[in-house]
């Protein structure tokens, strides 16, 4: 069994806000257009996440969704502050999501230990990121490569 700091598996959400957007109640889109989705663990509130994200950005959401679950089989899913998620049970989490006004920005939280590293800097000296913008084509297998490093490290836990 995983100790309290690291990624735990629940079976579904639980909170009322969870089970509404699960049955499809319309989340409020914060600034720059970003889902506000209660805080829950499991796939239902990630899904509800990405079904609520704007325009262009709900089918990138699902790709990044399904390219995560190919490349890590049994991935830990949860929504936390408006962002789906993405861990390893017992290691932490490795990857979320956010979306902004022109671009959805892909964290990865031990990023630096990547390679290739991922373009875009953080403050903190760990973390790594890398922007998907509208009609702009997603390398894949970079991708790809990136997550399964990822979820390979020790992750991040809050």
């Amino acid at each position: 069994m995983a100790d309290k700091s690291s990624v735990k598996s629940t079976k579904a959400a639980k909170t009322p806000a969870a089970k509404d957007a699960a049955m499809g109640a319309k989340p409020t889109l914060l600034s720059g257009g970003n889902p506000q989705i209660a805080k829950a663990d499991g796939d239902a509130p990630v899904q509800a996440y990405i079904a609520a994200m704007p325009g262009w950005k709900s089918d990138v959401g699902r790709r990044l969704d399904a390219l995560i679950v190919r490349t890590v089989p049994g991935v830990l899913k949860a929504v936390k502050w408006n962002s789906p998620f993405y861990g390893v049970e017992g290691q932490g989490w490795f990857l979320s999501f956010h979306c902004f006004t022109r671009y959805i920005k892909v964290t990865f939280f031990r990023g630096a230990s990547l390679s290739p590293v991922p373009p875009v800097e953080s403050k903190d000296k760990n973390v790594r990121y890398f922007h998907i913008h509208e009609d702009e084509e997603i390398d894949e297998e970079l991708v790809a490569r990136w997550i399964r490093q990822a979820s390979e490290l020790p992750g991040w836990v809050p």
